[in-house]
């Protein structure tokens, strides 16, 4: 999506990577707000394990048809009029999670705060692609989602760093996410004000160019387009239902941490990510391979499951392995499937992904629950959370497999240059 012809100025491109970054700040933060506030739902408002995973599940339900629209959308109108619009009805969606008397107004909000932040993602990382390009891609990429995780990390350090409010009850952290909220459509805002200048110059794509779409199309992107696809459905299913939704309970129920220290063993794998996942994308960006670093990233997910389950092994291993998965599979996946796709494809190349993407995390979160509430697992009961694990154990080395066949099949140095072509 990025001009083939002129580029804006290297100080403006950094300055909206800065106002992108601070916008997926937010939008991690909010989509992470539910974990922390997981046992406090059960404990004061009565909710099921099955209703706190539909609480992110239903985040990404719309997302199952809308996303691959969004695509089309950013392809259609630009990256930076989507990011504003979207983190508009981002900050509607958690106001209307945070002031809902009753469990179906928090799920419409979380829904509605859904269907805008994947769209929303989409146009970050398409911004991304418009301002930065050649041997900056991965870097860029990598350090806008790194400031993302640290949302999330905030996230789960929040009932440490805002202990009085978490002791007020469920509402206060969610009031609280939905003031992050606003913070990240105010750095959209400042987004699109700027944006409008080297766009208008000619400097970038005016979003009326993108082709037509056609369904058709979807068929003709390459194979490793579909293996990639593939695995980013099973990675990030089992990432975001375990370490957003369910882990913290976890922690608390199976391994007898308090709310505040199984939220700080949390936060740890998002604040890992905050450094190494750029720094995983400026080493790609020197190496100029992706498939090995990909698998490589994907063995580390049930390796760290299973060091979990299994073992009696300090939570850090476990921690350990998982930040590093969390931090180097999304700084490979993202510039990868920016060079296996057309420049005027890509927002409905990565759309595409995310529609299957976000039908395996709802999947997931629903399977979770329903398994944990089946084997009616809870602090007395800590062996009833070992479905669960099984679950994500079995979909994460599904995942390992497929990345295996991408580097076996397509991932070879050849391919990968001639993608970079």
């Amino acid at each position: 999506m990025t001009a083939a012809s002129a580029q804006p100025p290297r100080g403006l491109a950094w300055l909206i990577g800065a106002l992108v970054a601070a916008s997926q700040f937010g939008n991690y933060y909010v989509y992470d707000s539910i974990g922390p506030v997981a046992d406090l739902l059960q404990q004061q408002r009565g909710f099921s394990d099955s209703q706190v995973g539909l609480l992110n599940a239903i985040y990404s339900l719309p997302n199952v048809v809308l996303i691959l629209v969004g695509g089309v959308l950013v392809d259609r109108f630009g990256a930076a009029r989507m990011t504003l619009w979207t983190s508009l009805v981002c900050l509607a969606g958690a106001l209307l999670t945070a002031f809902s008397p009753d469990f179906f107004g928090m799920a419409a909000g979380r829904l509605l705060f859904g269907i805008g932040a994947e769209t929303f993602s989409i146009a970050t990382l398409a911004a991304i692609a418009d301002y930065f390009g050649g041997s900056s891609l991965a870097l860029a990429m990598g350090l806008a989602l790194g400031i993302g995780r640290l949302g999330s990390a905030s996230a789960d350090m929040s009932p440490t760093w805002f202990a009085g409010t978490y002791a007020r009850g469920w509402q206060p952290p969610l009031v609280l996410a939905a003031g992050v909220a606003a913070t990240s459509l105010g750095a959209a805002a400042v987004y699109w004000w700027l944006d409008r200048g080297p766009r208008r110059a000619g400097l970038l794509p005016t979003g009326n160019s993108a082709e037509k779409f056609v369904w058709r199309d979807l068929l003709h992107f390459g194979r490793a387009y579909w293996y990639l696809l593939v695995l980013c459905v099973l990675w990030y299913s089992v990432i975001l239902a375990f370490r957003s939704t369910f882990s913290i309970k976890y922690f608390q129920h199976v391994h007898g941490l308090d709310l505040a220290t199984a939220g700080e063993m949390n936060s740890y794998v998002f604040l890992a990510a905050v450094f190494a996942t750029p720094a995983f994308g400026w080493l790609c960006d020197r190496l100029q391979r992706y498939a090995p670093f990909l698998a490589f990233g994907t063995l580390l997910l049930p390796v760290a499951l299973a060091v979990l389950a299994l073992t009696h092994w300090s939570l850090w291993i476990s921690t350990a392995l998982i930040g590093i998965s969390y931090s180097l599979v999304p700084a490979v996946m993202w510039p990868l499937a920016s060079r296996l796709v057309a420049p005027s494809r890509f927002g409905t190349a990565i759309g595409l992904m995310w529609v299957i993407q976000n039908a395996g995390i709802s999947g997931a979160n629903l399977v979770a629950g329903w398994l944990n509430d089946r084997a009616v697992a809870s602090a007395a009961n800590p062996a009833g959370y070992d479905g669960m694990m099984v679950f994500f154990g079995t979909a994460s080395t599904l995942g390992l497999v497929c990345a295996l066949v991408l580097w076996a099949t397509a991932g070879r140095r050849h391919h990968e240059l001639k993608a970079s072509a």
